[in-house]
């Protein structure tokens, strides 16, 4: 998250400082992972997105208005994109062989680039203030939370023109697409009858008739989402709740919630492991690891000003961007510990 979205960020971990503290005396957690590949990228690093195609990954470096292309084979920069202006959430679209990022500062724009020769191919405008970007596989199409302008932008990948601009809650950030319902999750406030603002809500659109057909109130979901295929749940952040909540997709309804870290800010699912990763920006230098299998958290890794976060499913890897560094860690999958080996840290 994707989220620039810096200051943002900066507001926010004041508030919470003193809530992940508690977090920690309450639920200690395993302090395990190794680093093994560091990858200089561009300034401000957020977003990042895997293409099995090339085995690369895109980074959206915000403040150096670029996009790193890392190869996941040698852990190089093999290329860097120039755009026009910033861009932050950044996602691959495997039917065209295209990314696409968005562009979170004003006029709300999203880029589409080919991998191909990994140059900008089309401009889309949309609304203002693009937090993240999801694509729908089946729809063939491109869904942008607009924060400013609390709509969703849907994109086709065919024409690259927005085709439907669906109205949600206030401040839409996080989105994440469920194949198996064919719906798309978004976060945000809800406004009620009598227009107050409402948290806890995620918004549910179907992608046959691009409309909402149901709000489900979990923590107070301000960053990122995950959809684990396999459980058919969704994992929303929660950064004011310290929190992930687990939702049920055949339900509609939140069946877990999962302390993590304060400042928690983006979310990726391990597939291969049945893992979720939740990256938590700032001092706390910490990825939450959570099991699907019972909804615990059952590690924490230790990195620098974690932000964006990607899995590489061919290599078995965690990619975390480091805002502040203008890095890339790589991790792998298989170095972190089962539950019933790793050591306890000291809170």
């Amino acid at each position: 998250m994707s989220m620039s979205r810096g200051l943002a960020l900066t507001l926010v971990l004041v508030f919470l400082t003193a809530s992940f503290l508690i977090v920690l005396a309450v639920n200690p957690v395993h302090a395990v992972g190794v680093v093994t590949n560091t990858v200089r990228v561009g300034n401000e690093p957020e977003g990042l997105a895997y293409d099995p195609a090339k085995s690369e990954i895109f980074v959206a470096n915000a403040y150096s208005s670029s996009i790193s292309v890392i190869s996941d084979i040698n852990n190089s920069v093999v290329a860097t994109i120039s755009l026009p202006s910033s861009p932050s959430s950044i996602v691959y679209d495997s039917a065209k062989s295209e990314i696409f990022a968005s562009n979170y500062v004003s006029p709300g724009v999203v880029y589409v680039i080919s991998d191909v020769n990994n140059s900008l191919v089309a401009t889309v405008p949309v609304g203002a203030s693009v937090m993240a970007l999801v694509y729908d596989s089946v729809k063939g199409e491109i869904f942008a939370t607009n924060f400013a302008n609390s709509t969703v932008s849907v994109i086709s990948d065919i024409t690259n023109t927005v085709v439907a601009t669906i109205p949600v809650g206030y401040d839409p950030s996080g989105i994440a697409y469920d194949s198996s319902n064919g719906e798309i999750l978004v976060t945000d406030l809800i406004i009620t009858d009598n227009h107050t603002r409402v948290p806890n809500s995620i918004t549910i659109i179907s992608d046959s008739n691009n409309t909402v057909v149901a709000n489900v109130f979990a923590g107070y979901g301000d960053g990122g989402l995950a959809y684990d295929s396999a459980l058919g749940e969704i994992f929303a952040v929660s950064c004011n709740n310290a929190s992930v909540s687990v939702i049920s997709d055949s339900a509609n309804s939140v069946v877990a919630t999962v302390p993590v870290g304060y400042n928690c800010y983006d979310v990726a699912y391990d597939s291969g492991k049945g893992e979720i990763f939740v990256t938590n920006h700032g001092s706390a230098n910490a990825v939450s690891v959570i099991s699907d299998s019972n909804n615990s958290l059952i590690s924490y890794l230790t990195i620098p000003n974690p932000s964006g976060i990607v899995y590489d499913s061919g290599k078995g890897e965690i990619l975390i961007s480091d805002w502040s560094a203008g890095t890339v860690s790589i991790i792998s999958d298989s170095t972190i510990l089962p539950p019933s080996t790793s050591p306890l840290p000291t809170p």
